[in-house]
């Protein structure tokens, strides 16, 4: 592989992807082409569940229904790419084609956290304040938190693109990775990238933060609204109503701060892609799963939609 010095008019990158063992291409492209039809499928049916029963036209339904759209977006951004990658011998993407992936990866995942953000609220209105909930989550203010977390999500990822597209890349086009994410492509440059991590740490930690303290603001506000319900019952109604959406934000949560809240001097190649796919393929894929096993109002939509295949 030729390894002559890129300057920033370089027309591509190598993405290595998950294992460079070409023994391993194969039943890698198996397995994830699996994850991925899970995940359309999945994601499908609960969209499809969801408009099409009455009794989930609620605001917390409203919120599930874009996650499940956001989800097959994000996964869509990243998969079809990496499967073609894994049974080809080039492994190329185009210089332009890495930062569109780059830029519609971040903005569809930072929506993702903003909608759990959303969700959140939904639970906190509708625990600690349930009499004025219709009033509070009307879906004109559904719609605007919708709106809202889709601009700062866009406008993020439009300043992290403005900054990656000015660096110059040297010496190897080769991402360790399986897609083009921001720390791997900033560990290939040339250019002095100190300013460029400071302003992406910086901001990321505001937008990702964000979402995230607000989640955190309002499952303390629910604890402290359940503790003070008297029956075990009562306490326990009120918190299975939150378990779906604590397990998703975990697992999202989990892996986005182990992956881009380090120094970049700390990035590790195989940790930080066994932590990506936790997030971009992994989660998307469990997420109807979660929300629907246990989920008795869910479980009836999904039984109504067959029905209505079947009839």
């Amino acid at each position: 592989m030729d390894m002559k010095n890129y300057s920033s008019s370089i027309s591509g990158f190598i993405l290595l992807g998950l294992s460079s063992n070409p023994q391993m291409q194969k039943p890698l492209f198996a397995v994830f082409l699996v994850m991925y039809l899970i995940t359309l499928v999945g994601n499908g049916l609960i969209i499809l569940a969801i408009h099409s029963d009455s009794r989930l036209h609620t605001p917390m339904y409203f919120f599930l229904s874009n996650l499940s759209f956001m989800d097959i977006c994000f996964t869509t951004v990243i998969m079809p790419n990496m499967l073609v990658n894994l049974l080809s011998e080039t492994k190329f993407i185009s210089y332009v084609g890495c930062l569109v992936q780059m830029y519609f990866f971040m903005a569809l995942g930072n929506t993702d956290s903003y909608l759990l953000a959303s969700m959140a609220i939904d639970r906190l209105v509708a625990i600690c304040n349930p009499f004025h909930y219709g009033v509070v989550m009307s879906p004109r203010r559904c719609l605007l938190l919708l709106l809202g977390s889709c601009t700062i999500s866009h406008l993020h990822s439009m300043l992290r693109v403005l900054l990656m597209s000015r660096l110059s890349f040297c010496a190897s086009h080769v991402i360790k990775h399986f897609f083009c994410d921001t720390q791997p492509v900033l560990k290939l440059s040339c250019s002095d990238t100190s300013s460029s991590q400071m302003v992406v740490m910086t901001e990321t930690l505001a937008v990702i933060a964000t979402p995230f303290l607000c989640i955190l603001f309002s499952y303390l506000r629910i604890i402290v609204t359940v503790l003070k319900i008297p029956s075990a019952a009562g306490k326990w109604k009120a918190f299975s109503t939150c378990g779906s959406h604590l397990t998703v934000v975990v697992f999202f949560y989990g892996s986005v701060i182990y992956v881009y809240f380090r120094p970049l001097s700390m990035y590790s190649v195989v940790k930080d892609r066994v932590a990506t796919v936790m997030y971009t393929i992994v989660t998307p894929m469990l997420n109807p799963f979660i929300y629907s096993l246990r989920n008795k109002d869910m479980k009836k939509g999904l039984r109504k939609l067959r029905d209505q295949v079947y009839s």
